[in-house]
C-alpha cells in the first residue's frame, strides 16, 4: 500500500491546537477530517518544520511547514455487488439514495451480502476517496431493513465527519410517512394517561422517553424513563380512514434518531404501525371499519408501513442546504389507494 506526502503552510492566526490548525489549512481536495488528522498525528505521520509531532493538542505557529504522510486508502473487505440503486443525488463527497424495503443497510451476521453497502461499493467504485483510511461508504445513519426511503452516505472522510456532526447535533431534517392503527388526537382521554405523550399546538403528538434494548428480547427496543437514551418523536395526522376512524396516515419527524424509534414510540402511544412484525402486537380493526377485501389487504401488508420521505441537511463540504423528497413506494401507495376508496 502506497503513501503520499501532503505539504502545506499554516496560515495566519492558527487555532490553538495542531489538529484544529491542520483541519483548517489542509488543502480542500485532500478530504481529511479533523478526526482523521488527529489519528495521523498520534500515529507519527505528521511533522512540523521537519520534526515529528504526535500530540494533537500541540501548538503550531503561523508559516510552519506541515508534512502529512497519508497511506492510500485500503480496499474494503466487503465485496462490491451490482445491485440497482435509485440515486437521488450524488457528487464527489456524498450520495443520497432511495432505499427499497427489504434491503439491509450494512453487512452483519446473517446479512453478509445484498446490502446497500455492497451496492454502493459497486456503484461508486474509484470515486470513494476513503473513510477512515478504507475505501468504503461512510454510513452516518440507517433505516430498518423493511423501512423504505432516503439515506445519505458519505464518499469522503471530510463528508463523513461533517454529516456525523450534524446527526449528532440533531440538525438533520427527517420526515417519515407511516400508516398506523387509530388516530392520535389530543382529545383522546386514553392518551392523556400515557406517560411520555403530550400534544403541541396543532394537534401534534410529542413522545418523549428514553429508549434501550429490551431486557429479554434483544431484537427489540423498550421504552424507559430512566437510563437508556433520550428520544423525541413528533407525529401529526395527515389523513384518516375507515368508519369509525380506524387507521391514519401520519407524518412523523425525529428530534433524535434511535433504533426503531418511530415504531416503538408509536406502539407505546397505542398507535402501532400497520404490518409491524415486532411492535404491532395482535391489534385488530374495528368490526365493519372496512370491507373484507380491504381488511385482508391491511392484515397482509408485508412490512411496517413506514417510509423515510424527506431528508434535509447542510452539505458537509461545500455548504448550502440540500433537501430531498421521495414519493411513497408502490406497496404503501396501493394500500392508501384501497383505504381511500373505502373511506370515500
Amino acid at each position: 500500500m502506497g503513501t503520499r506526502l501532503i505539504e502545506f503552510h499554516i496560515a495566519a492566526t492558527p487555532p490553538p491546537r495542531l489538529d484544529k490548525a491542520l483541519s483548517r489549512d489542509v488543502p480542500d481536495g485532500e478530504n481529511l477530517s479533523r478526526t482523521r488528522l488527529a489519528r495521523l498525528i498520534q500515529e507519527g505521520a505528521v511533522s512540523v518544520n521537519g520534526k515529528v509531532i504526535d500530540d494533537p493538542k500541540s501548538k503550531v505557529a503561523e508559516g510552519s511547514l506541515v508534512s502529512v504522510a497519508v497511506s492510500e486508502a485500503e480496499e474494503s473487505h466487503i465485496e462490491p455487488e451490482d445491485i440497482p440503486l435509485e440515486v437521488v443525488f450524488e457528487d464527489n463527497d456524498l450520495i443520497v439514495v432511495n432505499k427499497p424495503a427489504g434491503m439491509v443497510v450494512h453487512p452483519a451476521p446473517g446479512s453478509s451480502n445484498g446490502t446497500l453497502v455492497n451496492a454502493l461499493l459497486h456503484h461508486c467504485g474509484e470515486d470513494l476517496s476513503g473513510v477512515g483510511g478504507v475505501k468504503r461508504p461512510g454510513i452516518v445513519h440507517r433505516i430498518d431493513k423493511d423501512t423504505s426511503g432516503l439515506l445519505v452516505v458519505a464518499k469522503s472522510d471530510a463528508a463523513h465527519h461533517g454529516l456525523a456532526a450534524q446527526f449528532h447535533a440533531h440538525t438533520v431534517e427527517r420526515y417519515y410517512r407511516a400508516v398506523c392503527y387509530g388516530v392520535p388526537d389530543a382529545n383522546d382521554p386514553r392518551l392523556r394517561g400515557v406517560k411520555g405523550v403530550n400534544f403541541d399546538p396543532g394537534n401534534i403528538m410529542r413522545l418523549t422517553t428514553r429508549l434501550a434494548r429490551h431486557k429479554t428480547d434483544r431484537q427489540k427496543q423498550a421504552v424507559l424513563f430512566h437510563g437508556g437514551k433520550h428520544a423525541v418523536t413528533r407525529a401529526r395526522v395527515v389523513e384518516t380512514f375507515g368508519s369509525p376512524s380506524a387507521l391514519s396516515l401520519v407524518e412523523c419527524w425525529l428530534e433524535t434518531g434511535r433504533t426503531h424509534q418511530i415504531r416503538v414510540h408509536m406502539a407505546h402511544a397505542g398507535h402501532s404501525l400497520i404490518g409491524d412484525p415486532v411492535y404491532g402486537g395482535k391489534r385488530k380493526l374495528a368490526t365493519r371499519a372496512f370491507d373484507e377485501a380491504t381488511t385482508q389487504a391491511i392484515s397482509d401488508f408485508p412490512r411496517q408501513a413506514l417510509h423515510a420521505a424527506v431528508l434535509g441537511f447542510e452539505h458537509p463540504v461545500n455548504g448550502g442546504i440540500l433537501r430531498f423528497e421521495a414519493d411513497l413506494p408502490e406497496d404503501m401507495q396501493s394500500l392508501l389507494d384501497a383505504l381511500r376508496q373505502q373511506s370515500s
